[in-house]
């Protein structure tokens, strides 16, 4: 029996009577039918493509859509960006930043003599009657400057590089460890890593070749001579930054250590004085890049250091060697250099000074007024 809608030759044999168009199927499809309008027009087609990129024509057939021409106006500004890009790295090719190496640290180390007997005493007695009276103990003699950007660097990157110098000058100066020479890993473990090779020569090798001696790295006592009387060092000085180049901070120091001393053996000459002042003045250039500020440490490029008194024929390379109370001055200059002898040139020969007697003024460099002559005596008749 035929069933209604049925063809009367019967049901054709079509290989896609089982295919199902769902509703999702004709919404995908990339045809789209014209309105009756549009199929008016002669030769017109039942259909137009709903392509993605053309967008489809307008109702005459013949002008892109909006749709096309926002597609056409998306490629052309595409390939102008890619070609801009390609233009821009042909003209300016990336040069990747050249990695500096820290130089090795110079330095310059000046004994500097007793013009006086060396007074004794107990060790406040000593700092009250010296320079150093209004100084201040320890860190606290330390103090940063007001902080500020720099060109390339901000404020928390400059803090961070006064800050790793602080810690730098009380490690290499305050510890007591150090000052005894028993210990330098306080030292170290603030250096670049490009400089514990040279640090630790230093250490180990000193000399007096302006890059290998130990009391330009830090300050230290030779521990047969003098040994520190009182932990509270008087401390007065200042630190100053700037920026040298874009990606590296410079910090400068310039401060005044005054130690009290006592001879190493109680039975030396001298140790019934009790105590005497050691004074150091170290001035300091440390230098920071980015990723020493990360890693806290520091770059020493130079210091220069007067340290007295001492006698000026003192090697003073491995350590200090203090003259102690009661000690008389000596008309002895430094030590004797053989410029034909090999090894380590000792480079810092012939720099002495004389250590200034507190509240001592300053000569008068003005010329004496002439006096007026005397008359000539006469000549023996």
């Amino acid at each position: 029996m035929a069933v209604p809608g049925d063809s009367p030759d019967g049901t054709p044999e079509d290989e896609y009577r089982s295919v199902v168009f769902d509703e999702d199927f004709v919404r995908a499809a990339r045809l789209q039918e014209f309105s009756a309008q549009e199929r008016m027009g002669e030769h017109a087609r039942a259909v137009r493509s709903r392509s993605l990129w053309s967008g489809g024509r307008g109702s005459g057939d013949s002008t892109p859509s909006r749709r096309s021409r926002q597609g056409l106006l998306l490629v052309f500004l595409i390939a102008l960006t890619f070609a801009a890009a390609v233009f821009m790295g042909m003209r300016t090719p990336y040069v990747p930043p050249v990695a500096t190496r820290p130089e090795p640290l110079t330095s310059t180390v000046v004994p500097l003599a007793a013009s006086r007997t060396v007074p004794g005493g107990g060790p406040s007695e000593l700092y009250a009657q010296s320079p150093a009276a209004g100084y201040r103990v320890g860190a606290a003699g330390i103090t940063l400057p007001a902080v500020h950007r720099t060109g390339h660097f901000t404020d928390g990157q400059v803090l961070a590089a006064l800050s790793i110098a602080k810690d730098y000058l009380v490690q290499s100066s305050l510890d007591p460890d150090v000052l005894a020479g028993t210990a330098v890993r306080p030292v170290r473990v603030l250096l670049d890593p490009d400089q514990v090779a040279q640090f630790e020569r230093s250490m180990t090798d000193p000399a007096g070749d302006g890059q290998h001696a130990a009391t330009g790295w830090l300050v230290r006592f030779d521990p047969a001579t003098a040994v520190v009387a009182d932990s509270r060092v008087r401390v007065n000085g200042t630190l100053a930054f700037r920026e040298v180049l874009p990606d590296v901070l410079e910090v400068t120091t310039d401060h005044t250590f005054v130690y009290a001393v006592r001879p190493a053996a109680a039975g030396s000459p001298g140790a019934a004085d009790g105590a005497s002042l050691f004074t150091v003045r170290r001035e300091l250039r440390l230098r920071f890049d980015r990723d020493d500020l990360v890693a806290r440490r520091a770059e020493l490029r130079s210091a220069y250091v007067m340290a007295g008194p001492q006698a000026c024929s003192a090697e003073v390379a491995d350590g200090f060697r203090p003259q102690l109370a009661g000690a008389q001055p000596t008309a002895v200059g430094p030590a004797a250099s053989d410029p034909y002898a090999s090894g380590h040139p000792r480079r810092a020969a012939g720099l002495c000074g004389v250590l200034a007697e507190p509240g001592a003024e300053p000569p008068d460099r003005s010329p004496a007024p002439s006096a007026p002559s005397a008359p000539a005596a006469p000549s023996a008749g």
